[in-house]
C-alpha cells in the first residue's frame, strides 16, 4: 500500500480498511482525487453497505470531519493456514483483522480434496458459530506448507504432502466456497503478515518459519517477492554434515533433512525420546532435557550457515524468525550468534534479528492484507449491482 495514487474505488476501500484514511478529506489527499470526486465515490460505497460514516474525527483547524469505517456487513475473508497435521482457522473483517478464530486438526497427507473440503466446511461452521454467517464472504485465502506457483495456484512438488503435486487448490476451493480464492505458501503469508502488523516501516524483510518444515518469506522494496514460486524456499539448499540423510525430495543433506523440526524429532527419537509435534521440541528445551537442547543448537547453526549467505546477498533491514519452533531460545540464540559471527559487518551493522511479533496469527494477518489487496474485482462487482 505504499506506492500507488491508484483512485478506483477499491483504493478507497483500502485506505479506510488499513486506517490510512478515515474522513473524506483524507481520501482526497492520498488519492489525488477531487473532493467533489470522493464524495461522490463514497456516497457509493455507503450506498452498497460497504462504508459507513459516523461520529466526528479529528479536527485541523475546521468543522470536525465525520469518521469513515468499513461497515459490519461488507464482509469478511474466509482465512485457514495449513501445518502438516492441523489448520488455523480465521474469520477476517476486509481489513484483514480476525473477528473468530480455531484449531483444526486435519492430516494433509490424505489428499487435497478431503483436506480443502473439510477446511472449507469448517470456515464456514466457523463464521456461523460467531453470527457471521449472513455476512457476504469476499474471498478465501489458504497458506500451504509446500510451493505455490502464483499463476496456476497449484502446489508444484512439494517434499511433505503426498497427492498434492499440481492439484489446481486455487481452482478447487474458488469452485467450492463460490468467491475468489488466494492461495500461497505459507512462509510467504507470514512474511507479508509480519511485514503489515510488525514491520510496516521497513522495506525489505525476511522471515523465517520453522515448524515441522522450513521455509522464508521475502519482502522487497515493502512489497511480497514470490519469483516464480520458489523465492525464498531455502528449505532444500545443500548443508554440510557428518552424517548424510536423504531428503524427502530425493536429495541428501538438505537443510530441511537435519534442521527442521521434523528432523529435530527424529534426532530425540533416537535418544528414545518420542515428539509429537514441534512445540513439544520447545517444551523440552525449557525443560532442561540436554539431547533436546543440543539438537536443536545443532538446527541453528545448520540454518545460520545457511541465512548468512542470504544476508549478505540480501543485506535485510530485518530477519524475523517465527513458527512453532522459534519459542526455543537456543535455537535463536545459536542463529543469531552465527549470523553476526560469519557476516560482512556492513550486513549485519543495522540488521534487526527477532522472532515474530505477531505470533501464530502471521500467516493469517498476511492473507488477509493480501486478499484486500486484490479487491478490485468483487468491489467494481458490488457497485454495478
Amino acid at each position: 500500500m505504499r506506492n500507488s495514487r491508484d483512485d478506483g474505488p477499491a483504493a478507497l476501500v483500502r485506505l479506510v480498511a488499513t486506517g490510512q484514511a478515515e474522513s473524506r478529506a483524507e481520501l482526497a489527499r492520498l488519492s489525488g482525487l477531487a473532493a467533489s470526486s470522493v464524495s461522490l465515490r463514497v456516497e457509493q460505497l455507503i450506498g452498497a453497505g460497504l462504508f459507513t460514516e459516523e461520529g466526528a474525527g479529528a479536527s485541523r483547524g475546521g468543522r470536525r470531519p465525520r469518521r469513515l469505517r468499513l461497515a459490519r456487513e461488507a464482509g469478511v475473508f474466509l482465512v485457514a493456514d495449513l501445518g502438516a497435521h492441523h489448520a488455523r482457522l480465521a474469520v477476517a473483517d476486509l481489513a484483514g483483522t480476525p473477528l473468530a478464530l480455531d484449531d483444526l486438526a486435519c492430516d494433509i497427507s490424505v489428499g487435497p480434496e478431503e483436506t480443502l473440503t473439510a477446511v472449507i466446511g469448517s470456515l464456514r461452521a466457523l463464521a456461523r458459530a460467531h453470527g457471521l454467517g449472513e455476512v457476504p464472504v469476499r474471498g478465501v485465502g489458504v497458506g500451504l506448507p509446500g510451493p505455490v506457483d502464483p499463476a496456476t495456484g497449484q502446489v508444484v512438488s512439494p517434499s511433505r504432502m503426498p497427492g498434492w503435486n499440481d492439484f489446481p487448490v486455487r481452482d478447487f476451493v474458488g469452485a467450492h466456497a463460490g468467491v475468489p480464492a488466494l492461495v500461497e505458501n505459507d512462509a510467504n503469508l507470514m512474511a507479508a503478515g509480519e511485514h503489515r502488523h510488525s514491520w510496516p516501516a521497513l522495506d525489505n524483510l525476511m522471515v523465517i518459519k520453522l515448524g515441522t518444515g522450513i521455509g522464508c518469506g521475502v519482502i522487497v522494496d515493502g512489497r511480497l517477492h514470490r519469483g516464480r514460486g520458489a523465492a525464498g524456499d531455502i528449505s532444500h539448499v545443500r548443508v554440510l554434515t557428518e552424517a548424510t540423510v536423504d531428503c524427502a525430495c530425493g536429495h541428501p543433506d538438505c537443510l530441511e533433512a537435519h534442521a527442521s523440526g521434523a528432523a529435530v524429532a527424529a534426532a530425540l527419537s533416537g535418544h528414545g525420546i518420542e515428539v509429537e509435534r514441534p512445540s513439544r521440541i520447545v517444551d523440552l528445551v525449557a525443560d532442561g532435557v540436554p539431547q533436546a537442547t543440543s539438537a536443536v543448537r545443532t538446527a541453528g547453526r545448520l540454518i545460520g550457515e545457511v541465512l548468512t549467505g542470504l544476508v549478505n546477498f540480501f543485506n535485510p533491514d530485518a530477519l524475523v524468525i517465527g513458527g512453532s519452533l522459534s519459542g526455543a531460545e537456543p535455537l535463536v540464540a545459536t542463529i543469531r550468534g552465527v549470523i553476526y559471527e560469519r557476516c560482512l559487518p556492513l550486513a549485519t551493522r543495522n540488521l534487526e534479528i527477532a522472532t515474530s511479533r505477531a505470533g501464530r496469527d502471521a500467516s493469517i494477518l498476511g492473507a488477509g492484507h493480501l486478499l484486500l489487496e486484490r479487491s478490485d474485482t468483487w468491489i467494481d462487482h458490488t457497485l454495478a449491482r
